[in-house]
């Protein structure tokens, strides 16, 4: 307590260390700080703005027989001031740096929120918003774990960021990241002049990343980290958090061969149990890339009691198969169809993030097989499976205009590609697919019973089509797709005592830039071959869904 301190005030910790270094700090627990490069604490008043979302937090709930769709997004790239760097602002000043470049967390607001419910999203999801130093770690090498970015503004306009999305029954999930932090001097590193928060060693004290790894077994630092998720949710009204890297709290360093880190593991199940406890209708992800055993389930039963863990080998085998050319995909079959072998194991979560698209690895839409026009139906039916697909779903901004630039988080969005017609219905494409989700009980309802998911077809190798039933009820969403290049003008299966009601989407539709003519529910696409027996055409690489009913 320092007397006279007001709000706006700077400070930082002068310490003589053990090592006999003098340092100036950051306050681990500031709740505001000066724009990278100044590293100054600010004094900041929680107590002035008024949330209006009660409503909205008192029946928020974890989603699991609800739609959920992750708009995921880095905010500083999403949309700036201008295009370019070297452009002129509004003023008819050269915009030189990025921080000159940013819109602030109030005036992305109303934009943001406006162009999710258009969309059709449920939830945003922030890359981390915690001070950090350096703009290309995107956040994930923090300094300030109770600290909104100054980068857009101040920890106010956050809150009514959140406040403004909930108004528009948008949730909010923030990228939190309990496994490590910056080794700038000002930040934590070497608090007291001894490893405090770090580990001692620098075989484990260090991370692949260059950062400093938390050392969980002390009491000190695990108070730290769950004060620091559970102050994001309590102060600032956010309804998830997607917990980075977990699989370096499961094993040393993230490698199975080195073991368990179990005072970590431990960690993480008093502190999902704690924020389940105080925060009932929170969600918890895990961004887990291993094989360990009950992520999702509940610490009573000996899990790690997250709600969702991403499904990281459905995105590499579904991405893998489709970067192949499509008359060797017959050798890829099992590819599609092995998600299901494994998916009740846990509460999964489909995603398509910002690791799929940076870094030479080429965006979604890039990885698709074949020239420029071709990758379009695939990627079509690529999402219209991701969506038929039990599990929540995850999509990095660009996603949805089938952004062939591999993101930078110097640059926002190239907004301009929606003046080119292939692109601008896909944009439409992904719209309606996200409002065809949320219309369809189907889809959601019993995502993680094993009831409502049946196979139809997983054995036309040769064909390369696929074909599943969705929903527990008497109508269910039959989805059926064909993922090679070739035409099956009179594809024929039998539905086991269901009849097509209707066509509901197919991803060759006209609108969507494909070829076949949406007639609507007037016309029927298929043919009835005999009781329960149905043919239907299946263009090159399309994915279509009906809606059938079975008994009288």
């Amino acid at each position: 307590y320092v007397e006279g301190a007001l709000p706006g005030m700077m400070y930082k910790y002068r310490i003589r260390g053990a090592d006999g270094r003098t340092v100036d700090h950051s306050d681990p627990y500031g709740f505001f700080a000066e724009l990278r490069p100044k590293t100054a604490s600010i004094i900041y008043d929680h107590n002035v703005y008024e949330f209006a979302d009660a409503d909205w937090v008192a029946r928020r709930d974890r989603g699991f027989d609800r739609p959920i769709s992750i708009y995921e997004m880095h905010l500083g790239s999403w949309r700036t001031k201008v295009h370019e760097l070297g452009d002129l602002d509004e003023d008819g000043n050269v915009i030189e740096e990025e921080e000159d470049n940013y819109l602030t967390y109030a005036e992305l607001a109303e934009p943001m929120a406006e162009y999710l419910v258009e969309m059709g999203f449920t939830h945003v999801e922030f890359m981390p918003l915690m001070e950090h130093p350096l703009d290309n770690s995107w956040g994930y090498q923090p300094t300030g774990f109770f600290s909104p970015t100054s980068r857009y503004g101040n920890p106010d306009e956050l809150k009514y960021l959140v406040d403004t999305l909930h108004k528009h029954g948008l949730g909010v999930i923030m990228d939190f990241v309990p496994v490590h932090f910056a080794t700038n001097d000002f930040g934590l590193a070497r608090y007291d002049g001894t490893a405090f928060f770090e580990y001692p060693h620098p075989d484990v004290g260090y991370s692949e990343w260059g950062s400093l790894n938390f050392m969980h077994s002390k009491g000190e630092v695990a108070s730290f980290l769950s004060s620091s998720a559970a102050y994001w949710i309590d102060c600032f009204h956010i309804d998830g958090l997607r917990f980075d890297a977990v699989s370096r709290l499961i094993y040393w360093q993230g490698d199975e061969q080195r073991g368990y880190i179990d005072h970590a593991i431990n960690f993480l199940k008093g502190l999902n149990a704690g924020l389940h406890r105080f925060f009932p209708g929170v969600i918890l992800i895990a961004e887990d890339s291993t094989d360990y055993p009950l992520v999702t389930t509940g610490t009573d039963r000996g899990g790690l009691d997250f709600d969702y863990k991403w499904d990281m080998g459905w995105m590499h085998d579904t991405l893998d198969f489709f970067k192949t050319a499509p008359w060797q995909r017959l050798s890829f079959y099992n590819k599609i169809s092995f998600s299901m072998m494994y998916f009740y194991n846990e509460n999964y979560m489909m995603p398509l993030s910002h690791d799929e698209v940076v870094h030479g690895k080429a965006t979604i839409g890039q990885k698709m097989w074949g020239p420029y026009e071709e990758k379009f139906p695939q990627l079509r039916s690529l999402y219209l499976y991701m969506f038929g697909h039990p599990g929540k779903k995850l999509n990095f901004m660009g996603n949805e205009l089938a952004q062939l630039r591999e993101w930078d988080e110097k640059r926002e969005q190239d907004w301009n590609m929606l003046a080119y017609p292939i692109h601008d219905s896909f944009q439409q494409y992904f719209a309606d697919l996200n409002h065809f989700y949320q219309a369809w009980p189907q889809l959601y309802e019993g995502d993680f019973n094993p009831e409502a998911y049946r196979w139809v077809i997983v054995d036309d190798a040769l064909g390369v089509v696929f074909a599943f039933l969705r929903g527990m009820g008497r109508e269910k969403i039959l989805f059926i797709f064909n993922f090679s290049g070739q035409n099956h003008d009179f594809y024929s299966f039998d539905l086991h005592g269901a009849k097509i009601v209707k066509e509901l989407i197919n991803s060759d539709w006209e609108e969507y830039s494909g070829t076949t003519p949406n007639y609507g529910e007037d016309i029927e696409t298929w043919t009835k071959l005999a009781q329960d027996r149905y043919a239907i055409k299946l263009t090159p690489y399309c994915s279509r869904a009906f809606l059938v009913r079975f008994g009288e």
